[in-house]
């Protein structure tokens, strides 16, 4: 069965944009234009659409039947085809599950954590010692043989052969 959305519309664009959203998740800022299975999945699972009538055993299925022999991704055609399956499978039309993916609000990040406050960290108002004055540095003017300049640490008054001061003579 073929849907509305297979031809060019309005409401094919933000099914379109949906595909690109979810087919980009994960790769590091990249518009992606191809899907790969853990993202089709993925477009589900954040739908809400995955429950023991769709399972991701079945997405991968479905997944695999309609991508190109060989290929690891799907494009944006097959895609639509793919939907046609997840509409029988789930005994509803194309355009219910169409209308449910345009409808989401798009891929979460799930199981991310977000640390802590801790107190003596981000106060900087408890510091103590070295960093309540900023912190060491790599360079101390005031001592500069112990910072390792060795231009100080070098005598290159002049000298005879043997290596004598000549203002010791």
């Amino acid at each position: 069965p073929t849907s509305d959305y297979a031809t060019v519309s309005p409401d094919n664009m933000s099914l379109q944009d949906k595909f690109t959203e979810f087919a980009s998740y994960g790769g590091g800022g990249k518009v992606a234009a191809d899907m790969e299975s853990k993202n089709f999945y993925k477009l589900f699972k954040d739908t809400g659409m995955i429950d023991k009538v769709l399972t991701q055993t079945d997405c991968d299925l479905i997944f695999t039947k309609v991508k190109t022999k060989g290929a690891r991704k799907i494009t944006f055609a097959e895609f639509m085809t793919a939907l046609s399956h997840v509409a029988a499978k789930k005994k509803t039309t194309d355009d219910e599950v169409a209308a449910i993916i345009i409808g989401s609000s798009g891929a979460k990040a799930h199981g991310t954590t977000t640390a802590d406050a801790v107190k003596f960290h981000d106060d900087k108002s408890l510091y103590t010692g070295v960093y309540a004055n900023g912190g060491p540095t790599n360079f101390d003017p005031a001592n500069a043989l112990a910072a390792g300049d060795l231009s100080l640490q070098m005598d290159r008054t002049s000298a005879d052969k043997r290596g004598v001061k000549l203002a010791h003579k």
